[in-house]
């Protein structure tokens, strides 16, 4: 079995932040079809029934669980994979899928924006991930993707903070989905590779590792041992943004959990490499449309 570093993982899962995650019910009878576009990044619960993709799901792994004592055991054959009740399916959109039905199947379909585009993340992940037996794995998190897709829609007149409700709910289950998958044994040898390539792998690990260091062109150049042209023409070609950009996003980041955790605005600034609070609060508010003070003050999802 594949095991995946925690701290590489807990770093990929911190990088993720939606702008939106919608959830609704499709109900589908037996051979109808379920369309999934390209481009759009869409998470499947299955509430009821049974589906399989097309093209097939063959991830190449399945998670075979046993729900009486909860064993997980890993099945490396690669037949289709059909998803049944209590299964998960997580599509970035790299393709087109569609989910055909196999019998009558209620389905919890959360479309998923990510709130900037996050290229590094996408490299990280494959272009689909099945995780079956997800309700026994991640309970919690299924119960909570369950109440997503209501049954019938609310006649409630929508209230001011439903789609940051929605967001949070949204991301808890994303994040639960992906670890449930990595750290039972799906993820591939040495994943994640962030840029799937080495040099910057290099870089990219000694941005996470210290973020809040004086972190120049010249000097992340010179951890990929290239030149600054050179490095700095490769890393946007690859990660899809400057590397300036890259550790701005990385702060923030860890800003948001610095913040979630009870460290004070003016502690945060300090130890991410901000010569003011007042610099630090624009570069938050540009990448989370919040000041610092209201993100701490949000509740953290479980």
């Amino acid at each position: 079995m594949v095991t995946v570093d925690p701290e590489a993982l807990s770093q990929v899962l911190g990088a993720i932040d939606l702008r939106v995650g919608v959830g609704r019910r499709e109900h589908l009878n037996e051979n109808s079809l379920l369309a999934l576009a390209p481009g759009d990044a869409v998470l499947v619960y299955v509430a009821e029934g049974a589906v399989r993709g097309i093209p097939p799901l063959d991830s190449g792994c399945r998670l075979d669980v046993d729900r009486e004592s909860h064993r997980v055991e890993v099945d490396a054959r690669t037949s289709p994979a059909t998803l049944r009740t209590g299964d998960a399916f997580l599509t970035l959109g790299d393709g087109a899928v569609a989910l055909e039905a196999q019998e009558a199947t209620s389905l919890i379909v959360v479309a998923l924006e990510l709130a900037a585009p996050a290229p590094a993340v996408s490299a990280a992940l494959p272009g689909y991930i099945t995780v079956t037996g997800f309700d026994v794995l991640e309970p919690a998190a299924a119960a909570l993707v369950e109440s997503m897709g209501p049954v019938a829609p609310s006649t409630r007149p929508a209230r001011q903070s439903d789609p940051l409700i929605c967001r949070l709910m949204a991301t808890t289950v994303l994040l639960s989905v992906i670890r449930a998958w990595a750290e039972n044994g799906c993820a591939p040898e040495g994943w994640p590779h962030v840029s799937k390539d080495p040099f910057l792998d290099r870089v990219i690990e000694a941005i996470h590792e210290a973020p809040g260091r004086e972190w120049t062109v010249e000097r992340l150049a010179g951890v990929g041992a290239m030149s600054r042209s050179a490095f700095a023409e490769r890393f946007r070609s690859t990660v899809g943004r400057s590397p300036a950009d890259y550790v701005t996003e990385v702060r923030i980041d860890a800003a948001k959990r610095m913040l979630e955790a009870g460290r004070s605005v003016s502690e945060t600034s300090r130890e991410l490499g901000y010569a003011s609070d007042e610099g630090f609060s624009r570069a938050f508010r540009r990448r989370t449309g919040m000041n610092p003070s209201a993100w701490r003050r949000l509740p953290v999802p479980a």
